[in-house]
């Protein structure tokens, strides 16, 4: 497909480097020359330089001929823009536009008609509501939900007195007494896909596989003592802090907002019910244990500096916090963390590339296509939602009659309101939901495409 993204930041350039990987045609649209020729340099990709809400940027930029266009700049008021002009110059075009403010994420729908927009993004909500998932239930450093919320995929670290620690995972469904699947394991920054011989070390993250009914009992076997968050503090005042506390407002959990500017003090102070704001700096010892650190059930750091957020985390977890919620903003730092007991990472900017992946994915096959699409493994890995449907291969054949390709796992099967982590006698059905986990560098665009054949 022809693609134009508007905006060379931080989500601009991970879907450049996410498409064009991909195969698309791109195009790059900037006001930054050097981002441009950086980008230029570094990908197969045609780059102009311009204001992207130009009509004639846009057409030097090629939107004429353009299936898709993602504006993805800093600036709401210039994505709207961008959008509503290209759709004026092609009326079959996609757009997809990244809204932000919180004005114009409570008059969304009336955004959408008005702009001609075909999907909007917001990082920052996107973001908080995976925050308040993982609050509602401590114990996993991240959950992505699949199958109408009956699947569910977790992200643990494997400490030394694990119970797990040392152990094949042949032996891992008898030691927590619930059926799971290790699908991905993260060990020294590289996945590994594992077979039942693969033995578990301390420091490994492992991504699980398992019907939310299990997790429970998931975590009580593995001895990870858990309770529900009542009292949170929330470092930074920015976005994602605000659509959270209003989240976590409505769930009737206590937020303590810290936040060094005064005049945002302010303005959260009047848009929040029930949250406390203190106004100073997150990174003072004395405050954060005036503000009763020790006795808070979660810290979630959210300020605009990673090293700011690290380094509160850290000290959070010196200080005993049961649970720790770290915000990560640049893409290319996992590996240097990956060791730090920053609790669960949130990135925003992956989050909102994963939703624009894969409705790009359904505008390619609009049979068979991806229901959801989940980075997993520090982007190594992917977790594949599926819809099985007429035109879906195979259907009927136990699943170890198949030939699958190179590191492509079917991980559950729903049907029914039921779910089942498959086995070779397993089948696909017409209706079926399917998850399917690949590590190889091959996308996944439809379901038909994990045969090998």
């Amino acid at each position: 497909m022809k693609i134009i993204i508007a905006g060379d930041g931080k989500v601009g350039m991970t879907l450049t480097r996410q498409l064009s990987a991909e195969g698309h045609d791109l195009t790059l649209i900037d006001n930054d020359l050097s981002a441009l020729e950086s980008s230029e340099e570094r990908y197969d990709i045609m780059v102009v330089h311009g204001n992207c809400a130009s009509m004639p940027v846009l057409r030097q930029a090629g939107i004429l001929e353009a299936d898709l266009l993602i504006a993805a700049t800093g600036a709401d008021e210039i994505n709207l823009l961008c959008c509503m002009s290209a759709h004026q110059m092609n009326k079959k075009l996609h757009t997809i536009a990244r809204i932000r403010n919180p004005e114009y994420t409570s008059q969304i729908y009336e955004i959408r008609d008005a702009f001609a927009l075909s999907l909007t993004v917001n990082p920052e909500r996107q973001a908080a509501e995976e925050i308040e998932k993982l609050l509602k239930y401590p114990g996993f450093l991240r959950r992505d939900t699949f199958a109408n919320g009956r699947v569910e995929i977790v992200e643990l670290r494997i400490n030394p007195d694990s119970k797990l620690c040392n152990r094949p995972l042949s032996q891992m469904n008898d030691i927590v007494n619930c059926q799971v699947l290790v699908c991905t394991v993260l060990r020294n920054g590289a996945a590994v896909a594992p077979d039942g011989n693969f033995v578990l070390q301390a420091g490994d993250r492992i991504f699980v596989t398992a019907a939310r009914a299990d997790l429970t009992v998931l975590l009580k076997n593995l001895g990870i003592i858990t309770r529900r968050a009542k009292q949170v503090i929330l470092c930074g005042g920015g976005r994602i802090s605000f659509y959270l506390a209003k989240l976590l407002e409505k769930d009737g959990i206590s937020v303590k907002l810290i936040e060094k500017e005064h005049g945002r003090c302010l303005d959260l102070a009047d848009q929040l019910e029930d949250a406390a704001v203190v106004c100073g700096d997150c990174s003072d010892q004395s405050l954060l244990e005036s503000e009763h650190l020790d006795d808070c059930d979660a810290l979630v750091t959210l300020t605009g500096l990673d090293e700011l957020n690290i380094i509160v985390s850290l000290y959070g977890n010196s200080r005993g916090v049961p649970q720790i919620i770290t915000k990560l903003g640049r893409m290319d730092n996992t590996r240097i963390v990956d060791d730090l007991p920053l609790g669960s990472v949130i990135k925003p900017k992956e989050l909102c590339c994963n939703i624009i992946v894969r409705y790009v994915r359904a505008m390619q096959n609009q049979t068979g296509a991806a229901v959801s699409v989940h980075a997993m493994a520090d982007g190594q890995a992917e977790a594949v939602e599926f819809l099985v449907d007429d035109a879906t291969r195979h259907c009927g054949q136990p699943l170890k009659e198949l030939k699958l390709r190179r590191n492509v796992l079917v991980v559950s099967i729903s049907r029914g309101g039921k779910t089942e982590l498959p086995n070779g006698d397993s089948t696909f059905q017409r209706g079926d939901t399917v998850i399917i986990v690949t590590s190889g560098r091959g996308t996944l665009r439809q379901i038909n495409d994990i045969f090998a054949e």
